[in-house]
């Protein structure tokens, strides 16, 4: 199966486009307080022009049903990711595809995570690494927590993944696709055309093994 590729915090259409260029299957937008918060016009951009066959994913953190229906009035199609404590009642209620991120924290189980991913039983989980600071650049968790949940559904991986250490993660986990946000940066925060590409060769190589 090949491994899908997700790049978020894409915050204008250079963006965007960059990450289409070089490969990815879905570029996130993020909607909640963020340094990489997506401005409205530019949001509106994306909107008008990305392509039919690449998914748009909109992060919000525990939003009202109004802010996502405004969102999805302007990109109908728009997957919806949810980063807050937002309940499977909730995903559920929201329709359309929903992801629904849960943090990694080293003391969790797999047997602890599976019971958090069971309140979600219509949502795409995405495992990313706990932490204080959602917008502090994480490090990757331990990928074997997940591997068993990876074969029963499918999931996504997120948390410090880079072009040098994904490949790992596909090999080990086999997920349905990986997430990345500053593992695709220069130092300044700004994304990176030639961290992207690196990063979804790692990605397909890792498939082809």
């Amino acid at each position: 199966m090949r491994t899908r590729v997700k790049f978020c915090g894409c915050t204008n259409w250079r963006d965007a486009e960059a990450a289409i260029d070089a490969g990815a299957d879905a570029i996130g937008m993020i909607f909640a307080a963020s340094p990489r918060h997506i401005a409205w016009p530019d949001f509106e951009e994306i909107a008008s022009r990305i392509p039919p066959f690449v998914g748009a994913v909109g992060v919000f953190v525990d939003p009202k049903r109004t802010e996502v229906e405004a969102a999805r009035d302007v990109l109908p199609s728009m997957i919806v990711q949810l980063h807050g404590n937002e309940s499977g009642t909730f995903a559920s209620e929201i329709g359309g595809l929903v992801i629904k991120a849960l943090p990694v924290m080293p003391v969790d189980s797999t047997q602890r995570l599976a019971h958090r991913c069971a309140d979600f039983t219509s949502a795409l989980i995405l495992f990313d690494t706990a932490r204080e600071n959602r917008n502090v650049a994480a490090s990757a968790f331990a990928w074997d927590s997940i591997a068993p949940i990876a074969r029963a559904r499918p999931v996504v991986v997120a948390g410090g993944l880079t072009p040098e250490n994904v490949g790992a993660c596909v090999r080990g986990v086999h997920p349905f696709g990986v997430d990345a946000r500053s593992g695709i940066e220069d130092e300044k925060g700004r994304k990176d055309s030639t961290k992207m590409s690196s990063f979804v060769r790692a990605v397909r190589s890792a498939d082809e093994a």
